[in-house]
């Protein structure tokens, strides 16, 4: 373990475009299907409901956030459908499952998405059994990252001492909350769209391009 990295005793990691590259894309699916569930709840064209689905992610976080504030969705409702989708494009990732399993201490994924979609994905990734719990939009009470109060309510519910964590991440705004009450930061920089946006090193620890490689890496002389 790299002794920068010695007092970490909890690992957590973002799961879309984190976990799997950015290239497969799996947003794009959900993301019509987003457009899709908007055009039939407020009976708008795709144009209006691509401009309501970007105004409220922009605006209050997620979506889901939005939708609920502004139309009372009903988030579970909202979840099954838009995550109802094909996940070809995840394969197995045994390089990565490997260097997860040498990381000393707890793991944990900390996700936008809900509990039953990120079992999905970790299933495909051979990731199924790498992780000790997963934090969801649900847990959080629908406040998704970066509100502040999620990293409040993940770390209340795990009992994460939040200097003592690290959490990984590949939308460099969502590390800004983590660093401010104490965690150490590693960015994704992998293309995933806006993942860039707000990015500051004075919130970023380290930046990396892949999280396999990376964990081989820090894990090298485990």
């Amino acid at each position: 373990m790299l002794p920068a990295l010695a007092h970490i005793e909890t690992w957590i990691f973002d799961l879309d475009n984190t976990l799997y590259p950015a290239s497969a894309d799996l947003f794009a699916h959900i993301d019509l299907r987003m457009g899709e569930y908007i055009q039939r709840l407020l009976a708008v064209d795709p144009v209006e409901a691509r401009r309501v689905q970007k105004d409220y992610f922009h605006s209050h976080g997620t979506t889901l956030r939005g939708l609920m504030d502004a139309h009372a969705v009903d988030p579970h409702e909202f979840l099954a459908f838009v995550h109802d989708i094909p996940m070809d494009a995840v394969i197995e990732n045994a390089r990565m499952v490997a260097a997860m399993a040498l990381l000393p201490g707890r793991k944990y994924v900390f996700t936008n998405g809900d509990a039953a979609y990120a079992r999905r994905v970790l299933d495909r990734l051979g990731l199924g059994d790498s992780f000790d719990d997963l934090y969801d939009i649900h847990a959080c009470g629908y406040w998704p990252k970066p509100d502040p109060r999620a990293y409040e309510g993940l770390c209340d519910r795990l009992k994460i001492d939040p200097t003592r964590a690290l959490f990984v991440e590949d939308m460099a705004r969502n590390l800004k909350p983590a660093k401010a009450i104490g965690m150490t930061t590693v960015w994704v920089n992998n293309g995933s769209e806006r993942g860039d946006h707000e990015a500051c090193a004075s919130y970023i620890d380290y930046e990396i391009a892949e999280v396999g490689e990376w964990l081989e890496q820090i894990t090298g002389d485990a």
